[in-house]
């Protein structure tokens, strides 16, 4: 049997880890962080006894049954419902709280009307969206194709502008993937068959899939590439210009900032509050309680969030991926290709943005494949998820 190393604690390192163990290899795994989980980390805080996303919201979502077995395997999951609020002006000026994703109810309070499905569909598509857009190309064309200017500018266009800190002009169309309006009532912000939380968190959960005879753990550890010599391979979570100490640059990212605070009640009536107007500084306040709604706490944790391009040292969460990172992306892949014993897994290892269910499927998948190709003796990939 073999000795593998895991750089970072997170959901990949975790699934690929275990996976690898149950086949009996030995596993170390390290991170730099004081605890396990990466950004998926869930602690309770202390003073109201609150169970907090520390890096922001991650709401379980997925349509893979193989999934969703696999977490409730190393967790209970309780329903939930992500359903998201945003303030905004109306198309008088009028400041109203809207549901989102846009749907029914945000059409007809918007734009104070009481339209049937049928009657709001004729209305969207022949007096709002604008129809001359034939090939949306950027996000603000997609948009405008779609669900037209008054809609555009109060919900997607201002938050858009402080989340990525570019006009959605400068955008591809790509980001808005779906058309973002639904006729119903409906507001589950997701479409997914299997949606929920761990009752007792995400780090609890990961915890237990780390939980094997084979794996060892170890924190605040930084990883150097002076240590792979160590293991007959590596997989690597952590960003993957970092691997290469950014020779060639970095990748762009955005990160977030916290500003957090308590309040004693309920400070919002919703888990998820977003704000649509630019001249407001964050993106959103999200109340920590609400994530778990089967509790009860009469004080509550909620966080301002921040969008911000991001600086060494900062935390990377979104991958920027325009024309000028992909380019320089290329070329960490080809020297990714040529670098013996390691593989690059993860967001981070792979520059993409990636939800939970994406990423442990991509780190069973990566598993497999891997020790196929271990037992028919072939070289291990740099890369089991394309990159590119």
């Amino acid at each position: 049997m073999a000795s593998f190393l895991m750089v970072g604690a997170g959901l990949s390192g975790a699934v690929i880890g275990r996976h690898l163990a149950e086949a009996g290899h030995d596993i170390a795994v390290v991170d730099a962080r004081t605890h396990i989980g990466g950004n998926c980390h869930t602690e309770r805080d202390p003073e109201t006894g609150v169970l907090v996303h520390v890096y922001g919201p991650h709401i379980f979502h997925t349509d893979d049954a193989e999934v969703w077995d696999y977490v409730n395997a190393h967790a209970t999951f309780l329903p939930y419902k992500n359903r998201v609020k945003t303030t905004s002006r109306d198309p008088e000026g009028a400041l109203g709280v809207f549901s989102l994703p846009v749907n029914l109810h945000t059409i007809n309070q918007f734009f104070r009307r009481t339209l049937r499905p049928e009657e709001a569909h004729a209305f969207i598509t022949t007096e709002q969206a604008d129809t001359s857009i034939a090939d949306p190309q950027t996000f603000e064309e997609q948009a405008l194709r779609f669900v037209g200017r008054d809609l555009y500018e109060a919900f997607f266009k201002g938050y858009t502008m402080k989340q990525w800190g570019c006009h959605p002009s400068e955008l591809p169309a790509s980001i808005l993937k779906r058309l973002p309006v639904r006729f119903n009532y409906d507001d589950n912000y997701f479409f997914h068959r299997f949606q929920g939380m761990p009752e007792q968190g995400y780090t609890a959960m990961i915890e237990s899939i780390l939980d094997h005879p084979r794996i060892s753990v170890t924190l605040e550890t930084v990883f150097d590439r002076s240590q792979a010599g160590d293991y007959d391979h590596v997989f690597y979570s952590g960003p993957l210009d970092g691997w290469f100490d950014y020779e060639l640059g970095r990748l762009g990212y955005r990160t977030l900032d916290f500003e957090r605070f308590t309040y004693q009640g309920d400070y919002q009536g919703c888990a998820v509050m977003n704000y649509g107007e630019v001249d407001v500084p964050y993106t959103r306040i999200t109340e920590h309680k609400h994530f778990a709604p089967w509790e009860s706490h009469e004080g509550s944790v909620c966080y301002r969030e921040f969008s911000r391009a991001a600086e060494p040292g900062d935390i990377p969460y979104y991958p920027i991926r325009q024309v000028k990172e992909k380019a320089l992306l290329s070329d960490y892949v080809a020297r990714a290709e040529t670098t013996p014993g390691v593989t690059f897994v993860g967001r981070l290892g792979t520059y993409r943005y990636l939800d939970m269910d994406v990423s442990i499927r991509e780190a069973l998948d990566t598993a497999r494949a891997f020790a196929a190709d271990l037992g028919a003796a072939r070289t291990p990939r740099a890369f089991y998820q394309a990159p590119l």
